[in-house]
């Protein structure tokens, strides 16, 4: 481990916290900045850093401290989108994984970015699912869950993404001056 990695983590997790608030609440999801957050961890650490740090993330907020977006605290196990929260855990393993040893470009950061929003998805949305047919008695809970836990991500999910993979090649010189750009 670098020296300044445990501090990148560090970074990561608090950007991850700080997106949470920059929001448009819809029910039963927010639409937030986190994932465009999540997906640079994976980016910028690497698989094993950047899922590292979004595990931090998932447990100050469980500790109580309000770093999600609807607060913080064991209770939020039950929110509709503690699911996604499992999500940012896996989607910069993925993404970090798909960019691992390769030169940074558009070409290289899109698709992973777009992978690393299909884990949160595919994380987040079954969760969204049983929630709303368990608690909310919803008996089109899963298609539900996909217009309101994915579709309507979509435009905004696209748009993180491509600035992404314009972004990421100069962050990585800058936080990695020996890397590959």
């Amino acid at each position: 481990m670098e020296r300044k990695t445990p501090a990148l983590i560090a970074l990561c997790a608090a950007l991850t916290a700080a997106g949470a608030f920059i929001r448009i609440p819809l029910w039963p999801v927010a639409i937030t900045l986190q994932t465009f957050f999540v997906l640079l961890s994976g980016i910028m650490l690497g698989p094993r850093y950047g899922a590292l740090s979004q595990l931090v993330y998932l447990i100050v907020g469980l500790l109580g401290l309000p770093v999600f977006s609807g607060g913080g605290g064991l209770a939020y196990l039950m929110q509709p989108s503690f699911g996604y929260l499992l999500g940012f855990v896996a989607a910069p393993a993925a993404v970090g994984l798909l960019v691992e040893n390769k030169t940074l470009t558009p070409k290289t950061v899109f698709p992973a970015a777009l992978a690393g929003t299909l884990v949160i998805y595919c994380i987040g949305m079954p969760y969204l699912a049983v929630y709303m047919h368990l608690v909310l008695k919803k008996p089109d809970a899963v298609s539900l869950a996909v217009k309101t836990g994915a579709l309507v991500f979509l435009p905004g999910d696209l748009l993180k993404c491509l600035i992404l993979s314009l972004l990421s090649p100069r962050l990585r010189f800058i936080l990695h001056p020996d890397s590959r750009i």
